[in-house]
Protein backbone atom coordinates (compact mmCIF):
# COMPACT_ATOMS: atom_id res chain seq x y z
CA UNK A 1 0.00 0.00 0.00
CA UNK A 2 1.72 3.49 -1.15
CA UNK A 3 1.14 6.24 1.80
CA UNK A 4 -1.32 8.85 1.62
CA UNK A 5 -2.64 11.36 3.78
CA UNK A 6 -5.52 10.46 5.75
CA UNK A 7 -8.47 12.23 6.91
CA UNK A 8 -9.59 9.10 9.47
CA UNK A 9 -10.77 9.82 12.61
CA UNK A 10 -8.57 8.07 15.43
CA UNK A 11 -10.47 5.91 17.97
CA UNK A 12 -10.39 7.45 20.88
CA UNK A 13 -11.58 10.62 18.97
CA UNK A 14 -15.18 8.34 17.49
CA UNK A 15 -15.32 6.09 20.46
CA UNK A 16 -14.25 6.88 23.72
CA UNK A 17 -15.73 3.38 25.13
CA UNK A 18 -14.12 1.41 22.50
CA UNK A 19 -10.58 3.20 22.91
CA UNK A 20 -10.69 2.85 26.94
CA UNK A 21 -11.97 -1.02 26.49
CA UNK A 22 -8.39 -1.45 24.61
CA UNK A 23 -6.51 0.23 27.15
CA UNK A 24 -8.09 -1.73 30.07
CA UNK A 25 -6.70 -4.93 27.70
CA UNK A 26 -3.70 -2.54 28.08
CA UNK A 27 -3.90 -2.48 31.68
CA UNK A 28 -4.38 -6.39 32.32
CA UNK A 29 -1.03 -7.10 30.18
CA UNK A 30 0.89 -4.49 32.10
CA UNK A 31 0.18 -6.51 35.22
CA UNK A 32 1.71 -9.94 33.46
CA UNK A 33 5.17 -11.24 33.99
CA UNK A 34 5.57 -10.54 30.64
CA UNK A 35 9.05 -9.05 30.50
CA UNK A 36 9.34 -5.25 28.48
CA UNK A 37 11.78 -6.51 25.69
CA UNK A 38 9.73 -9.87 24.60
CA UNK A 39 6.43 -7.11 25.18
CA UNK A 40 8.23 -4.90 22.64
CA UNK A 41 9.64 -8.13 20.61
CA UNK A 42 5.90 -9.19 20.61
CA UNK A 43 4.63 -5.51 19.23
CA UNK A 44 7.53 -5.03 16.66
CA UNK A 45 7.23 -8.62 15.38
CA UNK A 46 3.29 -8.45 15.15
CA UNK A 47 3.15 -5.47 13.46
CA UNK A 48 5.83 -6.15 11.19
CA UNK A 49 3.64 -9.01 9.77
CA UNK A 50 0.59 -6.63 9.56
CA UNK A 51 2.42 -4.04 8.14
CA UNK A 52 1.61 -1.28 10.69
CA UNK A 53 4.02 1.76 10.22
CA UNK A 54 2.96 3.76 13.47
CA UNK A 55 3.45 0.62 15.76
CA UNK A 56 6.44 -0.53 14.02
CA UNK A 57 8.38 2.83 14.67
CA UNK A 58 6.87 3.37 18.14
CA UNK A 59 7.62 0.07 19.72
CA UNK A 60 11.35 0.14 18.27
CA UNK A 61 11.64 3.37 19.99
CA UNK A 62 10.11 2.08 23.17
CA UNK A 63 12.56 -1.48 22.75
CA UNK A 64 15.36 0.67 22.18
CA UNK A 65 14.47 2.76 25.60
CA UNK A 66 14.58 -0.29 27.32
CA UNK A 67 17.77 -1.14 26.33
CA UNK A 68 17.49 -3.42 23.27
CA UNK A 69 19.81 -3.70 20.71
CA UNK A 70 19.40 -2.18 17.41
CA UNK A 71 21.16 -4.81 15.86
CA UNK A 72 18.60 -7.45 17.01
CA UNK A 73 16.00 -5.02 16.31
CA UNK A 74 16.96 -4.92 12.68
CA UNK A 75 17.44 -8.81 13.18
CA UNK A 76 13.83 -9.14 14.11
CA UNK A 77 12.05 -10.03 10.75
CA UNK A 78 14.47 -12.54 10.17
CA UNK A 79 14.78 -14.14 13.49
CA UNK A 80 14.35 -17.61 12.43
CA UNK A 81 17.58 -17.39 10.74
CA UNK A 82 20.06 -16.04 13.39
CA UNK A 83 21.14 -17.42 16.98
CA UNK A 84 20.91 -14.19 18.80
CA UNK A 85 17.38 -14.99 19.77
CA UNK A 86 17.39 -17.33 22.55
CA UNK A 87 14.99 -20.47 22.83
CA UNK A 88 12.56 -18.44 24.81
CA UNK A 89 12.43 -15.72 22.68
CA UNK A 90 12.26 -17.68 19.52
CA UNK A 91 9.62 -19.72 21.00
CA UNK A 92 7.50 -16.36 21.65
CA UNK A 93 8.47 -14.76 18.15
CA UNK A 94 7.21 -18.10 16.48
CA UNK A 95 3.78 -17.97 18.41
CA UNK A 96 3.43 -14.38 16.90
CA UNK A 97 3.44 -15.12 13.44
CA UNK A 98 1.39 -18.25 13.82
CA UNK A 99 -1.06 -16.15 15.99
CA UNK A 100 -0.61 -13.24 13.42
CA UNK A 101 -0.75 -15.24 9.94
CA UNK A 102 -3.82 -17.78 12.08
CA UNK A 103 -5.19 -18.07 8.57
CA UNK A 104 -2.51 -20.28 7.14
CA UNK A 105 -2.18 -23.02 9.33
CA UNK A 106 -3.65 -22.36 12.79
CA UNK A 107 -1.03 -22.77 15.31
CA UNK A 108 0.98 -26.13 14.38
CA UNK A 109 0.87 -28.48 17.14
CA UNK A 110 4.97 -28.20 17.47
CA UNK A 111 5.22 -24.49 17.82
CA UNK A 112 2.00 -24.76 20.18
CA UNK A 113 4.17 -27.24 22.38
CA UNK A 114 7.48 -26.39 22.33
CA UNK A 115 6.40 -23.16 23.17
CA UNK A 116 4.40 -24.37 26.08
CA UNK A 117 7.08 -26.38 27.13
CA UNK A 118 9.53 -23.62 27.13
CA UNK A 119 7.55 -20.85 28.25
CA UNK A 120 5.33 -22.53 30.98
CA UNK A 121 1.12 -22.65 30.85
CA UNK A 122 0.99 -19.01 32.41
CA UNK A 123 4.17 -16.93 30.49
CA UNK A 124 2.58 -18.47 27.36
CA UNK A 125 -1.10 -17.69 28.20
CA UNK A 126 -0.14 -13.89 28.86
CA UNK A 127 2.15 -14.30 25.61
CA UNK A 128 -0.89 -15.26 23.56
CA UNK A 129 -2.83 -12.31 25.00
CA UNK A 130 0.10 -10.11 24.49
CA UNK A 131 0.13 -10.92 20.51
CA UNK A 132 -3.75 -10.79 20.49
CA UNK A 133 -3.65 -7.51 21.93
CA UNK A 134 -0.90 -6.17 19.53
CA UNK A 135 -3.14 -7.51 16.44
CA UNK A 136 -6.01 -5.89 17.47
CA UNK A 137 -4.00 -2.57 17.75
CA UNK A 138 -2.65 -2.75 14.51
CA UNK A 139 -6.18 -3.09 13.03
CA UNK A 140 -7.03 -0.35 15.41
CA UNK A 141 -4.15 1.47 13.49
CA UNK A 142 -4.15 0.41 9.90
CA UNK A 143 -7.42 1.57 9.57
CA UNK A 144 -7.73 4.74 11.10
CA UNK A 145 -4.60 5.51 8.94
CA UNK A 146 -2.10 5.84 11.76
CA UNK A 147 1.67 6.64 10.34
CA UNK A 148 4.64 7.66 12.65
CA UNK A 149 5.82 11.22 12.37
CA UNK A 150 9.01 11.38 11.14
Amino acid sequence: MLFKPSNRKLLGDVDKKAFQTMLRFEEYLAQTSISKIHAELIKIRVSQINGCSYCIDKHIQDAIQYGEDHRRIHLLSVWHEVPCFSTEERAILALCDCITLIHQQGVPDDVYDQALEILGQQYFTEVMMAIIAMNAWNRVGITTGRFPEI
